[in-house]
C-alpha cells in the first residue's frame, strides 16, 4: 500500500500539524478556482459586468466623472479603484477601463475617453497617464437610482467600505454589450446585441412567459449586432445558441465588387467581423498574393480613417472577383467563426443559459430594483409626511407651543412636554424645536398644506404600485422604452440566409422566386414581384446586366422552398434549395455557377429544373447530343441529398443535350 503523503505546517501558536498534501492541493485549488469563477471571469446575468468593470464604474460615479464633468486623467481612476474596491494589478484594472471605451469592442461604450484607447489594428492604448476618462452617457443608465437602496451593497476588501453586489442596470448590458472571459475549466463568449431589440425581447418575454427562442428570433431579437457590422452567415447557429445557450455562427466582411473605367475590377471591403484585428487581416490577403495561392491581386491598399474601413484589392483584368472574393473568405479573416457561451452567474452560480431564461432573470432583477426603490420612496414620503403633520399642528397650537417651549429649562424637557401635551414623536418633536420662526406665517402654512397634498398623491401612487407584481412589471416596461427612445440606433450586423450556410428552413421566408441563368455561366434569383406588370404599349424593365456577347439562356420559376435540380453536359445531377442560391438585384449579373455547384473546368449546366414533389409516374425524360433518349422516374432523383449530386450514365463522347419533367401521359 501507498502511505498517504503528508507535511507538516506551523500555525501562529508554534503548533505543527500534519496535512494530507493532495487534499490540500485539491482544497487549495477548488478555492482559487471559484474565486476566479465568481469574482473575476464571468459577468453576473444582472447587470452583465465583471467585479472589475463594476468597481471601475461605481468608482468614476463617486468621483462625479460624469459626462457634463470634465474628463480626468486615467490614472487617478485606476488608482481610486485599487485603493477602494479592487486590490488586483494596475494593469487588469486600466485594461478593462480601456476596453470599456472601445467603440469596436463594445455595441454601447461605457467609458469616454480622451487620447490614445488603441485601435482595431490592435495597436495598444497609451499608458494611463496620458489618457482621460469619463462615464458616457449610457453608463449612467447602469447606476440609475443607486443611492435609493435599489441594489444590496457588501464591503470592500479590507471592510472600510462598503461597494455595490450588482447594479441597477436600467437596460440589458449582458445582451447589448455582451461579454468574454475564461476562467478556471469555463470560459464565456457572449456577442452583443442591439438594444431595441433586446429591449424589444424583454418586453415579449414580460408579457408572453412561455415565448421560444424562435418565436424571439422572428419577431424582435433577430441575431448578435456587432460594434464592427458584418453579416452573419445563416440562422441556425444563433438558433442552437438561443435554445441551448452554446452554438456556432459564422460572420463574414461586408464587401463590394466594383468595376473600374478601364474595365478591371476591385473588391472593397467596408465592414470586418468582430474582434478581428485588421491589420493581421490585410497582412494575411497579402502574403496569398506573394505567394501566388491566390492569383489575381495586383494591389492591396488600406484606405481607412476615422470615418470607417475601406480596404480596397484590386484584381487583374482577367480574374474572376467572386473566386477570389470565395478564396479570402476560405483563407483569412474576411469571414470567421464565433463561438456563443452564455456561460454567466446566477445568485453566484455559474450556469449555461439560453436566451429566454436571460431576459427573465434580468426582468427579475428590474423588478426588484423598482420594488426597493418604490419602498425606499414611499418610506421616505412617510417619513418626510410625518414632520409635516407635526408641523401643522404645532402651528395650529403656536401660541401654547411657545408658551411650553419657553418654560421649559432643557431641550430635552420642552422636548418630552410636547410629547405629552400633543403626542408628537420624538421625531416631530424635534422638528418643531428646530422650526425657524418664519415657519409661523400663514403663507409658511399654505406651502406645508400643499407639500401634504402632494406628498399623498405620491404616497398612493407608491402603494399602489407595489400592491401587484404586474404594476411593477409595467413600470420597468415603460422605463426601458424611455431607454429605447433615448439611446436607441439602428442594426449594423446584416443576417444573411446565403448559400448553404442555412440549417434551419424554418427561419427561411417562402416567396415565389425567378432564378436565372447567363450563356457565361452567371446564376442570381429574384423576388418575382421584381418584374412589375406593363401596360400595353410600356417599355418594360431592364432585367439584369450582361457582360458583352453574354444573354440570359434560361429561365425558371420557382420558389425558396423548392428543391432546384441542375442539370450539366456531362450528366451530373446537383440538387440545391431555392433560398440557397445567391439573391441579387434586378440589374445585377449574379455569381458565377461554378462557384455555387463547384462545377468541374469543362463542365456547363444544359437545364434547370424546379422539383416540387418527386410523385409517382412522373418521369425525367432526358436527350443527348447524339441523340440518345431515355426516360427516368423522378424518384431516383429524392435520395441525391441537400447540396449534393449524382451522375446519369451517358456513353463514351457523348453529352446531355436538354432534360424534360414530363408524367406517363404526356
Amino acid at each position: 500500500m501507498n502511505e498517504e503523503k503528508t507535511t507538516a505546517l506551523e500555525n501562529r501558536d508554534g503548533k505543527i500539524t500534519p496535512v494530507d498534501i493532495g487534499q490540500e492541493m485539491q482544497k487549495s485549488f477548488l478555492e482559487y478556482a471559484m474565486s476566479v469563477i465568481v469574482a473575476r471571469a464571468l459577468p453576473d446575468v444582472r447587470d452583465g459586468l465583471k467585479p472589475v468593470h463594476r468597481r471601475i464604474l461605481y468608482t468614476m460615479y463617486e468621483n462625479n466623472l460624469t459626462p457634463d464633468r470634465p474628463y480626468h486623467k486615467c490614472a487617478d481612476t485606476v488608482g481610486s479603484v485599487l485603493g477602494r474596491y479592487h486590490p488586483h494589478g494596475d494593469a487588469s484594472v486600466y485594461d478593462a477601463l480601456v476596453r470599456l471605451a472601445q467603440n469596436f469592442s463594445l455595441r454601447y461604450v461605457l467609458v469616454d475617453g480622451q487620447g490614445n484607447f488603441g485601435s482595431v489594428d490592435g495597436d495598444p492604448p497609451a499608458a494611463y497617464r496620458y489618457t482621460e476618462a469619463r462615464m458616457s452617457k449610457i453608463a449612467l443608465e447602469m447606476l440609475t437610482d443607486i443611492q435609493k437602496e435599489t441594489v444590496p451593497f457588501v464591503p470592500n476588501y479590507d471592510e472600510r467600505l462598503k461597494e455595490p453586489a450588482v447594479l441597477p442596470s436600467r437596460y440589458p448590458n449582458l445582451l447589448v454589450n455582451g461579454s468574454t472571459g475564461i476562467a478556471v475549466g469555463m470560459a464565456t463568449n457572449i456577442p452583443p446585441h442591439n438594444l431595441g431589440e433586446v429591449i424589444d425581447a424583454v418586453k415579449m418575454v414580460a408579457h408572453h412567459p412561455d415565448v421560444t427562442p424562435l418565436e424571439l428570433m422572428n419577431t424582435c431579437l433577430y441575431g448578435p449586432d456587432f460594434p464592427t457590422g458584418g453579416i452573419i452567415l445563416g440562422k441556425g447557429g444563433i438558433r442552437k445558441a438561443y435554445e441551448t445557450g452554446q452554438g456556432s455562427i459564422t460572420i463574414r466582411s461586408k464587401t463590394e465588387i466594383i468595376e473600374r473605367e478601364n474595365g478591371k475590377k476591385r473588391i472593397i471591403v467596408t465592414e470586418i467581423p468582430y474582434q478581428v484585428n485588421k491589420a493581421n487581416m490585410i497582412e494575411a490577403i497579402a502574403k496569398l498574393a506573394r505567394e501566388k495561392t491566390v492569383e489575381g491581386i495586383t494591389d492591396l491598399r488600406d484606405e481607412s480613417n476615422k470615418d470607417g474601413i475601406r480596404v480596397v484589392i484590386d484584381l487583374r483584368k482577367d480574374a474572376i472577383p467572386e473566386v477570389i472574393l470565395n478564396q479570402l473568405y476560405k483563407m483569412t479573416q474576411l469571414q470567421i467563426s464565433f463561438g456563443i457561451i452564455m456561460l454567466v452567474l446566477d445568485h453566484g452560480q455559474p450556469k449555461v443559459l439560453p436566451i429566454t431564461e436571460v431576459l427573465k432573470l434580468y426582468l427579475e432583477h428590474q423588478v426588484e430594483v423598482v420594488e426597493r426603490r418604490t419602498r425606499f420612496l414611499l418610506k421616505k414620503a412617510l417619513a418626510r409626511d410625518h414632520i409635516l403633520e407635526g408641523l401643522l399642528k404645532a402651528q395650529d397650537n403656536i401660541d401654547e407651543v411657545v408658551a411650553i417651549i419657553r418654560s421649559s429649562k432643557t431641550t430635552d424637557i420642552a422636548k418630552a412636554s410636547l410629547m405629552e401635551r400633543f403626542e408628537f414623536t420624538e421625531i416631530q418633536a424635534k422638528e418643531i424645536l428646530d422650526m425657524r420662526l418664519a415657519k409661523l406665517t400663514g403663507l409658511e402654512k399654505e406651502k406645508i398644506e400643499d407639500e401634504i397634498a402632494r406628498l399623498h398623491v405620491l404616497i398612493d401612487q407608491y402603494n399602489t404600485l407595489l400592491s401587484s407584481r404586474d404594476n411593477i412589471v409595467e413600470q420597468v416596461l415603460k422605463e426601458l422604452d424611455e431607454i429605447k427612445e433615448k439611446y436607441g440606433d439602428a442594426r449594423r450586423t446584416e443576417l444573411s440566409n446565403d448559400l448553404s450556410n442555412i440549417d434551419d428552413e424554418d427561419l427561411i421566408p417562402q416567396e415565389e422566386i425567378i432564378v436565372t441563368l447567363t450563356k457565361n455561366g452567371y446564376v442570381k434569383r429574384l423576388p418575382t414581384d421584381t418584374f412589375k406588370a406593363q401596360n400595353r404599349g410600356g417599355r418594360g424593365i431592364k432585367g439584369m446586366t450582361t457582360n458583352e456577347n453574354d444573354v440570359v439562356d434560361i429561365l425558371v420559376h420557382t420558389k425558396t422552398h423548392t428543391d432546384v435540380l441542375f442539370f450539366t453536359n456531362v450528366g451530373k445531377v446537383y440538387r440545391i434549395r431555392g433560398y440557397q442560391i445567391p439573391e441579387f438585384s434586378r440589374t445585377s449579373k449574379g455569381l458565377p455557377i461554378v462557384n455555387l455547384l463547384n462545377l468541374d473546368k469543362e463542365e456547363k449546366v444544359m437545364s434547370i429544373l424546379s422539383m416540387d414533389e418527386y410523385l409517382d409516374g412522373h418521369y425525367l425524360l432526358f436527350i443527348t447530343k447524339e441523340g440518345i433518349v431515355k426516360r427516368t422516374d423522378v424518384k431516383e432523383f429524392e435520395s441525391i441529398r441537400q447540396n449534393g449530386k449524382i451522375s446519369i450514365s451517358l456513353r463514351e463522347g457523348d453529352e446531355l443535350f436538354a432534360v424534360k419533367h414530363t408524367d406517363g401521359n404526356c
